[in-house]
């Protein structure tokens, strides 16, 4: 075992904490976008959420002039700018139809489509153990937005979507990880979304007002503050440690739902997420026994 697996065993509880604070900040996320509603259109609402983190990219400025990017690997970050672009677009606009809880369990789908998108794209194995932890994950969906016994709404199907691109995206990031520095990936990240964006809000504005400035720029600062406490909680536990604690996130949505807006809680949707959670914990835990190179991601890892 190395002295970095040492390091990591020995820091549980440091990890536990980092990633509680990793979901309470996404859970601030989902909260203030609930908030900011539907009279900014979605598109408009992402693109003010990544522009208004620029601030954020300061630091990120030198080691990406730096990088010296091949064309091959400017066209992957392009895609992967692409994929993110219409995932946050969707999650923006899912989030002000459905129940926090409902988007919170539908994203849950990504690190599902990982496993996939990495068995078809980068050769991992997917032998039938992780083929019946897909499945279940699947079943748990159907739970959740039970077709053909309740009315279906955009927000559903734009959160469908939504976990495809955010697992497109991670994939092309988990490629990209292996060949530049951390601090590339994620800079280019903010970059080529925001690029994306400006078109798509440009086609829609709608004059915001000073208070949902103030929300969005909350958006971007949580959301930063989110990606960089999971990387704290990643560098001082093992993946095993620390993805069980981010499946909480569930549980704040739940309350945060039903005592900030009123959603009362409900037990399909429960259910559902608690079947793909089990999927994607079975799937964590079979790669963490084989000791491969850890291809499921975080639950945060999968978010805006």
């Amino acid at each position: 075992m190395s002295g970095m697996d040492d390091t990591k065993l020995h820091k549980p509880v440091a990890g536990i904490f980092w990633m509680l604070v990793t979901g309470l900040c996404f859970v601030a996320v989902t909260a203030l976008v609930k908030m900011v509603g539907t009279r900014i259109p979605a598109s408009q609402s992402a693109f003010l959420r990544y522009a208004l983190g620029i601030v954020f990219l300061i630091p990120m400025i030198k080691p990406i002039l730096n990088a010296k990017m091949s064309a091959h690997q400017l066209r992957l970050f392009g895609l992967r700018g692409v994929l993110h672009t219409g995932g946050v677009v969707l999650w923006f606009f899912a989030m002000a139809r459905i129940p926090i809880a409902e988007v919170t369990a539908m994203n849950y789908l990504a690190p599902v489509y990982v496993t996939i998108g990495a068995a078809l794209f980068l050769g991992e194995k997917l032998a039938m153990r992780r083929i019946g932890a897909v499945i279940v994950a699947l079943i748990g969906v159907l739970i959740i937005l039970r077709p053909g016994f309740r009315e279906l709404s955009s927000g559903h199907y734009a959160m469908l979507v939504t976990a495809i691109t955010f697992a497109g995206g991670y994939l092309i990031a988990k490629k990209l990880s292996d060949e530049l520095p951390a601090v590339v990936v994620v800079g280019m990240l903010s970059v080529t979304v925001t690029i994306g964006l400006a078109p798509l809000a440009w086609s829609v504005w709608v004059p915001p007002n000073i208070t949902e400035l103030v929300i969005l720029f909350a958006v971007a600062c949580f959301a930063t503050a989110g990606h960089y406490t999971m990387t704290l909680a990643f560098a001082a536990a093992p993946v095993t440690v620390t993805q069980p604690v981010s499946f909480l996130q569930m549980v704040w949505a739940v309350l945060l739902g039903w005592l900030a807006f009123g959603e009362q809680p409900d037990v399909w949707v429960i259910v559902g997420a608690g079947l793909i959670i089990a999927a994607i914990s079975f799937i964590t835990w079979r790669e963490a026994v084989l000791k491969r190179r850890q291809i499921t991601p975080l639950v945060g890892q999968t978010k805006l």
